[in-house]
């Protein structure tokens, strides 16, 4: 198999040395080059033809996001960015990842090898992830239009509301899936089934994640908490590297965050989660796997199928990273793969309740 070409983005020389010799320890990986701003990136594309590139977000001249939207708007490819952790870097984290990166990873805090040996294995891990995910162009046209009709979606209302049946619905997402989950949610009634979204995020980011798609969708956002109750209208963000999600009863339970060790890997275990679901809710269960990388939920969705529960995942065609998918279809636990609005009324007709007539 041939080496997964890298392309080094960043206006510090030193960073652009440490992580060049981080990317350099993997077999697979082969750093062809190295630029100090945007111009430069932009004729070595052209030239060295990588299969990824890492770019950093601050620079002189042309930002990273901005030399990003270029990218993806010109030339789509896999793009790894790389940011701080403050607040603001957050923030310019989630927009990367709007524009279409793969993902975000965030630089040492100090700039030494030994940070970046200890840096090393995840960093080769996301880039070799990121050369087989499946980028697209970004059309800011297109993503306007689909906000301003969820907007206006969720302000029409002809008087009927949506009658939930009982059921409880979980989604796992993790590279490539925080745009995913704003989309397939965008079309949620305000008066939605208790909906659970377990997103793999970097530390910090899950506030402002949060935050993002309250304000992209009808119903109320929270935060998961430990012991906070699952109600309809409600859409609860699973995102703490230090505590898995489980649910302790349905109907009428809770989610409960605990401290153990990860789970096959993962912190929150989407597996954890969809199993307990699957224990708790057994055939008002609905299990969904967006975007992501690895096999974790798999487990889980199978646990929810075999208890009569509904599991759903987005389809190939639509999704960035088909690997947590394609793990789950391995094991028989999948119903049915949908591209995302179909996905999104499957869920709904599935979890409301019918009038049958006399």
């Amino acid at each position: 198999m041939a080496a997964i070409k890298v392309l080094v983005v960043d206006d510090s020389i030193t960073m652009r040395a440490l992580f060049s010799s981080a990317l350099e320890q993997a077999g697979n990986l082969v750093v062809v080059g190295a630029a100090a701003n945007a111009d430069e990136a932009r004729d070595m594309i052209a030239e060295l033809r990588p299969d990824v590139v890492t770019l950093d977000i601050e620079m002189p001249g042309m930002n990273g996001i901005d030399f990003l939207e270029e990218i993806m708007t010109t030339r789509p490819m896999p793009v790894v960015m790389l940011s701080t952790l403050t607040e603001k870097g957050a923030e310019v984290t989630l927009r990367a990842l709007e524009l279409g990166a793969v993902d975000c990873f965030h630089k040492p805090a100090r700039a030494t090898t030994e940070e970046f040996a200890s840096i090393a294995g995840k960093l080769c891990k996301l880039v070799a992830t990121a050369a087989k995910s499946k980028v697209k162009r970004y059309d800011a046209d297109a993503v306007a239009a689909k906000a301003a009709a969820a907007e206006k979606a969720a302000a029409v209302s002809d008087g009927s509301a949506y009658k939930w049946n009982g059921s409880l619905v979980a989604i796992s997402a993790s590279t490539g899936g925080g745009p995913a989950v704003i989309e397939l949610l965008s079309g949620w009634p305000v008066d939605c089934p208790p909906t659970i979204v377990l997103q793999q995020l970097e530390d910090g980011l899950a506030v402002p994640f949060a935050s993002r798609l309250n304000k992209a969708i009808a119903p109320e956002v929270k935060l998961a908490e430990d012991g906070m109750a699952l109600k309809p209208g409600h859409v609860y963000v699973l995102s703490h590297p230090d505590r898995h999600g489980l649910i302790d009863r349905w109907p009428g339970g809770a989610i409960r965050l605990i401290a153990r060790d990860p789970v096959n890997g993962m912190r929150p275990s989407a597996d954890l989660l969809l199993t307990t679901i699957a224990k708790a809710a057994r055939d008002r269960a609905v299990g969904v796997i967006l975007s992501g990388a690895g096999t974790d939920g798999a487990a889980g969705m199978l646990a929810v199928k075999q208890m009569g529960g509904l599991t759903l995942c987005q389809d190939k065609d639509s999704a960035m990273l088909f690997e947590a998918s394609a793990a789950a279809i391995a094991k028989g636990a999948v119903e049915a793969q949908l591209p995302l609005p179909d996905l999104a009324a499957r869920i709904l007709a599935h979890c409301e309740e019918r009038d049958i007539a006399a």
